[in-house]
């Protein structure tokens, strides 16, 4: 048969659409075509083909091969539809049987010499397939990847020959096997942390409700290694959200099986763009904020990111996901992710500093903490001064408990959450602020009295009542009270 069709899937952000590959061989001059939209990666597939069917003992057809990649209006990219393309060519030069062709889809780079390289975005791929009764066929790391998704239905290959064997009928492809990870161990202990009871006591209430935090202090104080920390102190990622962090993660090409079901934690340096850090490209591609989707992004030295990279982050954080749109291209990637930012007090790094090393004038201190919006800083959960380490506690015994003790703490706090409203408080909208977040009558009174005396914006109103709500939560009080407020407006104040 002249003509072979071939399934394969492409990438729309997470999306992963179905493509026909059709192959078909006419008479003519000796030749490859190929159509589809595709963009330079898959229009080189034309030689990687040829010389992988050639060294792998097929005979490539001296015909004019017309390769069409449907749907047309897609665009397609990377070397994923090198297999599809070789075994359509196979199958129409009558080479292959084509009875079982259906019954499968492939991914797979291909080398010259007919070994498959893992390609990006298999889980994706195979995420979004759902429960389509075809069998996926992806190179060995590939397949390990899908098989999180789906533990039957996935078949790891080696090379072009094993595929055709399998096709065959001769020697069936083994079935992938998923690997395992101690997502806690991947995380640093908090215990090692020398000092910083305060710090240690926001920390932990940013993890209960996923609450956004920024640190401020001088050098040397600990603030990343305090951020490091954050992500052993939540639970470990639920099954569909390991899922859906690992999905975007494969389409970045990221991924790391060892790594399933760890909270993400991202640190882009200050010199990131807009792009890195939103996402972005003619083919959109997720960007810092969505490769930290369920887990934590740590911005350290904050005012130095350009000011248009910072303002980039204000939508996010409050829809949680990223919207990139492009002349002819239009991508959503989720962006649920915990922001934690650190800073200095000013350019040196010692405004306050009792020793007096601080030179800076009043004017540069000002440019400097200028550079961070009204805005931004709005949407900032917590804010807490970080201070400098005596000498004498870092040369003390460890003082504080251990990341696991504080992750049970934490993980109480959550579920009461999830009984209570079915989200963090973080994530709380106004109406459900009004229904779970109303604090008792001297609460009352000490908010309405904050809000007068720092002039808190509505925003920052409603963001004091949910920091409360995850103290009292912290507490096991059903209510808000007083104290609850005050530790709330505390940490609101510092950063006013």
């Amino acid at each position: 048969m002249p003509l072979a069709i071939v399934r394969s899937r492409g990438l729309d952000g997470l999306a992963a659409p179905e493509v026909a590959v059709e192959v078909h061989l006419s008479g003519g001059l000796p030749s490859v075509t190929l159509v589809g939209l595709p963009d330079t990666e898959v229009k080189e597939a034309r030689d990687r083909v040829r010389a992988a069917l050639i060294n792998s003992g097929f005979e490539f057809p001296a015909r004019r091969i017309t390769i069409n990649l449907a749907p047309a209006d897609l665009p397609k990219e990377s070397g994923r539809f090198d297999l599809p393309i070789a075994i359509g060519i196979l199958v129409a030069s009558g080479q292959l049987p084509a009875e079982r062709l259906n019954d499968y889809e492939f991914a797979g780079e291909l080398s010259l010499s007919g070994e498959l390289r893992p390609i990006r975005g298999a889980l994706a791929m195979v995420l979004a397939s759902g429960t389509a009764e075809r069998t996926f066929i992806l190179p060995g790391d590939s397949a390990a990847e899908a098989a999180l998704v789906r533990r039957e239905g996935v078949l790891a290959a080696p090379s072009l020959l094993a595929v055709c064997a399998h096709l065959r009928g001769e020697d069936r492809l083994a079935e992938a096997v998923p690997g395992s990870a101690d997502a806690e161990a991947l995380h640093p202990d908090l215990a090692e942390v020398r000092g910083q009871a305060q710090v240690k006591r926001v920390l932990e209430i940013a993890a209960a409700g996923g609450h956004s935090l920024l640190m401020s202090g001088p050098p040397g104080s600990g603030k990343s290694m305090l951020a490091a920390r954050l992500p052993g102190l939540l639970p470990p990622l639920a099954p569909q959200e390991a899922l859906e962090s690992a999905a975007v993660l494969s389409l970045a090409g990221q991924f790391r099986r060892e790594r399933f079901g760890a909270r993400p934690y991202r640190a882009p340096h200050h010199t990131a763009s807009a792009a890195a850090l939103v996402g972005g490209g003619s083919t959109p591609r997720p960007g810092e904020i969505s490769l930290a989707h369920h887990g934590v992004l740590f911005l350290d030295e904050l005012p130095e990111f350009e000011r248009r990279v910072l303002e980039s982050l204000r939508e996010p954080i409050e829809s949680g996901h990223i919207h990139i749109s492009r002349a002819a291209r239009h991508a959503e990637f989720p962006a649920r992710f915990q922001l934690i930012a650190a800073m200095n007090p000013c350019p040196c790094g010692f405004h306050g500093d009792p020793s007096g090393r601080c030179k800076c004038t009043p004017d540069q201190v000002l440019r400097y903490r200028s550079k961070l919006s009204g805005p931004l800083l709005d949407r900032i959960d917590l804010n807490i001064e970080v201070p400098a380490v005596p000498a004498t506690a870092l040369q003390q015994a460890p003082d504080g408990e251990s990341s696991a003790r504080v992750r049970e703490r934490v993980a109480a706090a959550l579920e009461r959450q999830q009984q209570r409203q079915g989200k963090p408080n973080a994530r709380l909208t106004t109406k459900e602020i009004e229904a779970h977040c109303t604090p008792d009558e001297a609460g009352a009174a000490l908010l309405k009295q904050a809000a007068q005396r720092l002039g808190l914006s509505a925003r920052a109103f409603h963001r004091v009542q949910k920091v409360a709500r995850t103290i009292a939560d912290l507490a096991g009080a059903d209510r808000i009270g007083a104290t609850h407020i005050g530790e709330a407006v505390q940490y609101r104040r510092q950063g006013n």
